[in-house]
Formats: C-alpha cells, sequence, structure tokens
C-alpha cells in the first residue's frame, strides 16, 4: 500500500472516530413525568390526623414514589394553600406543612401553583405557600409575590441532563376572587402568554413546555375553546402541552409538524393525582412521562405514555390513608367494591383513549 493510501485510510479512520464521538458527546435523553391534581378534602384531612394532632400525608405516595423519583423531573399541580392553620377541604382549600412535606419526598421536583384554587386563603395564603415551597427547595411558577419575583422567575428554567426546560404556567382564573397586589397569578391572556413564549426562546430553551390549568370540570372531552386554544400556543412556538382542571382524564395526542419533524405532546387533562373525589372518573388520574432527547442542539418527542392512577380511600379498601395505587397493578389484594371501582376506571379510560387519542401512545405499568 502506498504511503499517500496509508496516510488516506488513517485519516478517515480518524475522522471516524471523532465523528461518532462527536455524535455520542451530542446526544442526551430526559424523561419528565408529570401527575394530575394535587388536592385536599376534608375526608383527607380527616384521614391524615393523628392521635397527637399532627398530620401524616406520607403514605399517600407509597405506592409511586420509586417511578416518580426515578424521573429526571416530576411535576405535579399544587391545587392547594399551605396554611398554619385553619385547614379546611373544598371550596376554600388549606393544607398543614406535611401536605407539602410528603410530595417533596415523593420525588416531585415542580410544582404548579397557577389555578382556581390558589388564593383560597388570599394574599397570606398564596404568599405563605410561596414560602413553604421556596423553604422546602420545591422550584415553582404560575404565582408569583410581585413583578419583581415573576420577571426573575417566569419563565422556570430546569437546567437537567444538558437540556434546557422552560415550564410556562397559566390559569384560567381564581374563582371569582381579585388578585391582591402586589401579587401576580399567570392567567390565560394570549398577549401574556406570546411574551412569555419569546422570553423562553431567548433565553435559550431546548423546549417549551404549557401547563395549563383550563376546560371544563367533570367532562371527558376538551372544548371547542380549548382545540382552538392549543392550536395557538403550538402556533406560538409551545412544544408540548400539560393540561389540568376538570378532575377527570382527557384524552392526550402527537401532533407532527407538517414541515419538520418536530412533534408535540398534547395531554388536554390528567385528572387526580390525589383527591377525596370517589365519583366514577374522578376517583383517578392518569401521569404522563414525557421522554425527550436532543442531538447537536435539535431536541424532539420521542415518546410520550401513560400509566393509569387510583386512589384508595380508608373505610372502603382497607387502607389507613388516601392512597394512590397503579390502577393496573394494585401493590395488594382487591376485591368488592373496590375490585369493581378500579376495573371501571380503568375501563372507561382505555375505551377514551381508544377512540380519541392519536398517534402512537402507549401505556406503561408502575414498578
Amino acid at each position: 500500500m502506498s504511503l499517500r493510501k496509508i496516510i488516506s485510510v488513517t485519516l478517515l479512520s480518524i475522522a471516524t472516530m471523532l465523528s461518532a464521538q462527536s455524535v455520542t458527546s451530542s446526544f442526551s435523553r430526559i424523561t419528565m413525568l408529570f401527575g394530575g391534581d394535587l388536592m385536599q378534602h376534608e375526608s383527607q384531612l380527616n384521614a391524615a390526623r393523628q392521635p397527637d394532632g399532627k398530620y401524616s400525608y406520607s403514605p399517600c405516595y407509597d405506592h409511586i414514589r420509586e417511578t416518580v423519583s426515578r424521573a429526571d423531573i416530576a411535576i405535579a399541580n399544587l391545587e392547594t394553600t399551605i396554611g398554619e392553620k385553619g385547614y379546611s377541604g373544598y371550596p376554600s382549600f388549606c393544607a398543614p406543612d406535611s401536605f407539602l412535606y410528603a410530595a417533596k419526598n415523593a420525588g416531585f421536583d415542580v410544582l404548579l401553583f397557577a389555578n382556581n384554587h390558589c388564593l383560597d386563603k388570599g394574599k397570606r395564603g398564596a404568599l405563605r405557600t410561596l414560602h413553604m415551597l421556596d423553604s422546602l427547595g420545591i422550584k415553582h411558577c404560575g404565582v408569583y409575590r410581585d413583578s419583581i419575583d415573576r420577571e426573575r422567575r417566569n419563565p422556570l428554567i430546569i437546567n437537567r441532563n444538558n437540556f434546557r426546560i422552560a415550564i410556562l404556567n397559566y390559569t384560567y382564573g381564581t374563582n371569582g376572587i381579585p388578585v391582591p397586589k402586589p401579587l401576580i397569578v399567570n392567567f390565560i391572556d394570549k398577549e401574556t402568554i406570546a411574551e412569555d413564549i419569546f422570553k423562553a426562546r431567548r433565553m435559550g430553551a431546548d423546549a417549551i413546555i404549557a401547563c395549563m390549568h383550563w376546560g371544563d370540570e367533570y367532562v371527558s372531552l376538551p372544548p371547542a375553546r380549548i382545540k382552538e386554544l392549543t392550536e395557538w400556543l403550538i402556533l406560538q412556538g409551545v412544544d408540548h402541552i400539560i393540561g389540568n382542571h376538570p378532575h377527570v382524564i382527557q384524552p392526550m395526542e402527537v401532533r407532527s409538524d407538517t414541515l419538520t419533524p418536530k412533534k408535540s405532546a398534547v395531554v388536554y387533562s390528567l385528572g387526580n393525582l390525589i383527591s377525596g373525589m370517589y365519583v366514577r372518573a374522578r376517583d383517578g388520574g392518569a401521569m404522563v412521562e414525557l421522554k425527550l432527547k436532543k442531538l447537536f442542539n435539535i431536541c424532539r418527542l420521542e415518546s410520550l405514555k401513560y400509566g393509569l392512577t387510583w386512589v384508595a380511600r380508608p373505610n372502603r379498601d382497607n387502607v389507613r390513608n388516601f392512597i394512590i395505587i397503579p390502577a393496573a397493578t394494585p401493590p395488594f389484594e382487591v376485591k368488592g367494591v373496590t375490585k369493581e371501582k378500579i376495573n371501571e376506571f380503568i375501563s372507561d379510560s382505555h375505551s377514551l383513549f381508544q377512540k380519541h387519542n392519536s398517534n402512537d401512545i402507549q401505556e406503561f405499568f408502575f414498578e
């Protein structure tokens, strides 16, 4: 072999090796897990009360803790204020600090707070909730102490696994309660949202995820106005959308862009992750796993999966507290009414998804 050919082969080998190393070092993945509403009704408060007067919610998450903790980023909607006293359920939610400790210990990294119950205890209640979130190191978005706080924290930027994720959070309203100054609540306002999306891109976000508190309660399909807002959000540059508020599961979609390989995940409602609701369709929810991949700074959706959860209740399901359980694989033997209710929830959810989900959205099962 000639010297020229040897040099040529050597240079080609080096180039191939460097190219492979470059691809490997530039390829990243991240797994995000989204849960539905974290609520505290009066029945949950009573169940959590201990003989010494303190409250314990830790058992609520025992059977999903491993799955939540394994995610790179775990997010849920905090649909209650956190108070020092005056705890209450519907219609004015206020939970003790231990409610927040339990969510933190379960592995949730981010709690959304822009929802219709964020002002249930007025300015003082909202401020104390924000204080407790900060003191526990839980990232949050949607409600801010003042304009300076909002400018600093909105959008919420999370840097993890070589990804820069922007989280935006908005609510349709606050149950008619005016926002006391200088507090700021992110409302669904197109001008404001468009500005936030632009800011997120300017901050170098690989993916922008809009978490929307929207829709109609107890309705299994999103209304036309929500579909229209979904279209608008994607056109404005939102990559993925996660919805809450209806307290029941709604369909999920994977949307393909007509001009690029980009795909967007749209989840209209995750239902309840934990609550005291017990009627059909409101006694459970879905957690969704959003996997993103990035190659050479191009971020794409790799998969969207869901796992069904159901809430076991004291005095009916042989549990002491309200417990979130994997619906498809209960951690204890279920029979009688409990078995009927779980099977009903699974059947209703599968039927809804088979009729209305779009593209390849698989179910995952909790370990």
